[in-house]
This record gives structure tokens, sequence and C-alpha cells, in this order.
């Protein structure tokens, strides 16, 4: 069975085509991208068509405590005040429970127009901190909740060893986290059978801190080579100068100095970078996956962006604790941020693309499709048929060319201008609602109010 949609304007490797046939087959896979073809009464029609974005870095359970963290303490907040309050969540969530809220979150991203989640899954154990019957349980929840919401997935089972740098034993409040190296591949492995079009499975050293550069070594080695590699890095200054204190290096600068770093891993977040490490960083091929809502709710610093950009470096975008579930916001405060730090206007650019909205969008998709290690990112034949139809209708495309959509989309308004989106050959979206909103919604409610009851 092939299905068809026509679009008016559609965005291809090449740029914006008009009058563009796409076909998918029974598997999801785009089989026909056919500029310059002729409308038909019996094909879906669309005006504007852009490929779904790619979110490189989620924790599916951090959606529940959205906006619950907004209240200031006796002294300065910052990421590790935070993060309290986060374990002390973290360690009541069952599996019937993370399966309801990663649906609800699911559901919102693809509302908003991602259409691939990259989950950096550390959640493993049970309330005790033992194992669960089948360690891959609660990664099989999250799974799950792809499959019904019909989001794309690349689950990144987590190794998580130590509390901080020089081994020290986890706390309390990790327990639920900890894995060794082989526990890992073993949660790969029990993961195998569900791999498909729809979902990836690799692997996620959780931070320098949390995994010894032996363990990550032998992580990488052990997972099946054409597999990605994401891990948390140079987060916050606090982490560099833990960093400097026992290793005499800075994060970026120690990992290089002994892992090779090429296209298959993925530095989550990099956000404290010398030049060296930045220059360093864009010759690895290695994508840097930015969250720029989280970074900011967090008060983490911003990201080296231009000199980045300049030295040809590659780059995705993340909700990572889902303040936000919209790639709009994530690239906008992207920009935004650079606009203030550099006190000037249009940074994300490039000599070749110098309309900025183009340009973050197609580079995100780029640098996020190569972090979630899946065929996305392109409306072409043999990649997923993942796309988003714009509101045509709304004032803030009205009468727009092909060369201003994505700056309307990314930097006017905050009405989300997606209105229908197909995933992986599934129409899941339909006029701004998921379609199976309202039971997800029932659910992720009912997972909240046992949380709250545990909790309070």
């Amino acid at each position: 069975m092939t299905t068809a949609l026509f679009a008016r304007h559609a965005l291809l490797p090449g740029g914006w085509q008009r009058d563009v046939l796409l076909e998918w087959d029974a598997h999801g896979d785009l089989t026909r991208v056919a500029p310059g073809a002729a409308a038909s009464s019996e094909v879906r029609q669309a005006h504007y068509v852009l490929p779904g974005m790619v979110n490189l870095h989620s924790h599916a359970f951090q959606r529940a405590i959205g906006g619950l963290t907004e209240i200031a303490g006796d002294g300065p907040d910052s990421f590790w005040t935070w993060r309290d309050l986060m374990y002390r969540f973290a360690a009541r969530i069952t599996p019937e429970q993370i399966e309801a809220i990663a649906a609800q979150l699911f559901a919102e991203c693809l509302r908003h127009g991602y259409t691939s989640v990259c989950e950096f899954h550390y959640l493993q154990r049970d309330v005790d901190g033992g194992s669960y019957a089948r360690p891959a349980e609660m990664a099989e929840r999250v799974a799950a909740a792809g499959a019904a919401t019909g989001m794309g997935l690349t689950l990144l089972p987590v190794l998580y060893s130590h509390a901080g740098f020089g081994e020290q034993p986890l706390k309390p409040a990790q327990a639920r986290f900890r894995t060794n190296v082989d526990e890992v591949l073993g949660i790969v492995e029990a993961l195998g059978p569900l791999r498909n079009g729809q979902l990836e499975v690799g692997a996620a050293p959780h931070s320098l801190r949390a995994a010894t550069i032996d363990q990550i070594r032998a992580l990488a080695s052990g997972l099946p080579p054409d597999r990605p590699l994401h891990i948390h890095i140079a987060e916050q200054q606090g982490e560099v100068q833990q960093c400097l204190d026992h290793v005499g290096r800075r994060p970026v600068e120690y990992l290089m100095d002994h892992v090779a770093l090429d296209a298959r891993w993925c530095l989550v977040h990099a956000t404290h970078l010398d030049e060296a490490e930045t220059a360093a960083l864009a010759r690895s091929g290695a994508v840097a996956g930015l969250c720029p809502t989280t970074e900011a709710n967090l008060g983490d610093g911003l990201f080296p962006l231009a000199p980045f950009i300049e030295a040809g470096g590659r780059f995705g975008i993340g909700s990572d604790s889902h303040v936000s579930q919209s790639p709009v916001e994530e690239l906008r405060w992207l920009e935004y941020g650079q606009r203030l730090l550099h006190q000037q206007r249009n940074v994300a650019h490039t000599r070749a693309q110098r309309h900025v909205g183009d340009y973050l969008w197609r580079a995100a998709l780029e640098g996020g499709a190569h972090a979630a290690g899946r065929r996305v990112g392109l409306l072409e034949a043999g990649r997923r048929a993942d796309l988003l139809v714009l509101d045509d209708a709304h004032p803030n495309l009205d009468g727009v060319n092909e060369a201003e959509v994505l700056g309307r989309v990314v930097f006017c308004g905050n009405d989300n201008l997606v209105r229908d989106v197909l995933c992986g050959g599934r129409w899941v979206v339909e006029d701004g609602r998921h379609v199976a909103q309202e039971e997800i919604a029932r659910r992720y409610r009912q997972a909240l109010r046992d949380l709250r009851a545990v909790t309070s």
C-alpha cells in the first residue's frame, strides 16, 4: 500500500520546491519525492510542507515537574539545587506512570513539530534501587509510549555508576539510576527486538562525573558500531572546575584526549568550551546537542554558537527537561541568546544561507538526524515519511513566499503553525490535535494525581 501527499511548496534537500508529490509505503518510508508534479483530486493536498524536527535530548519523566521548581531558595539557586528537587520526584515514579508521562510528552512534541525524540534514559531501577524482573522494563515503557503516540524514538540506556569525579559512590537519591557497562549493554540487547523504522537503540554514558573514561571506552566498543552514543558534558561551570581539579583538563578536552569522537557521538550541552575545544569539537564531526530552554531555565550559560558555526560544527536541538515542547522556542532561544551575548542581530547564518530561520531549521535537522541514528531529517526517497503541514490559513503565513516561511515560523508570534503531522507514514496530528489526545491526557492526569499522593 502506498499513500501520498501533494505539496504546493515543500522544503527538499536542495531548498524549497513547488508542486511536490510525496509517496510512502506501508513501512513508513518515503518512496518518491517528485517536484513539478500535477495535482490530483484523489491525493491529499497541502500548501507548505517541512521535514519533521528531531528532538535530540529528552528525559521524558521530567515533563511532570515542569513549573514546579520555580521557587527561590534561601541562597542562590542553580542546576544543583534543581537536581535535588528532581531526584525526590524521580524516586517514586512507577513503570505505568512513566509510560503515561512519556505519552503526554510525545503527543505534545508531535503537535509542535517534533517527529523524532532521543530519550536519554537513566531511570532504570525500581523504587528501592533493585532491578526489575526485566531490567529493560522502564525503557520498554517509554518505547510503548512512542508506539502508542506514533513518535519516532532513539532509546539511549544510560551508564550511571558514580556520583562525581574520582568514582564517588552514588547517593541514596541516585539508586534508581545505577548501572554498569554490562548492565547497559544487556538493556541494549533486550531492546533489540523492538528496533524498526520507528525505533533505534544506542547508549549514553551519563557524564564524566557518572562514568569513568575506561567505562566510556568499554561501552563504546561493546555497542554495535552503527549505533549512536550521547553524553552530557560541560553543562555548568561547576562541572568544568571539578574536572580541572580532578584531572587537570577541561571536560571536552579530557574526553577527546581519551575517546575517538566522530559522527556517532552527541555531546549534550557542551555549554562551556574554550576556543580550542570549540574548534576540535567542530572538526570531530560529533553533534553538539543544544537545549536552550532548559539551559536558560537552569541558568547554565550560552554555547559558543558563532565560532562553532564558523568552524563548520554540527548541532541539533533538544527539549531536555521539557519546560517547552516546541522546536520553534528552542531555535528562537538559541538565536536570541546569541544576540544578547554579542549585542547584534542575525547571528546564526553562513555565507551560503543568510536567512536565519532557514539556516537554524535545516542545520538542526541535519545534526538531529545524525544524533538520532535514524533515516530522518530530509524529504527524500529512503527516509522516513516524517513531515509537517503548516497552517497556511494563519495570518502569519498569509501571502508569504517560500523564502519567508521559516522566518515567520521561527520568529513571528507564539501561535503553533503546525496543523497536521505525518510520522512514519501515519497521520498522528490532524488540525492541531493529536489523534489520541483525550485518552493520553486522561492517563497523564491520573499519573500526576497518584504521584502527588506519594511525593507531597
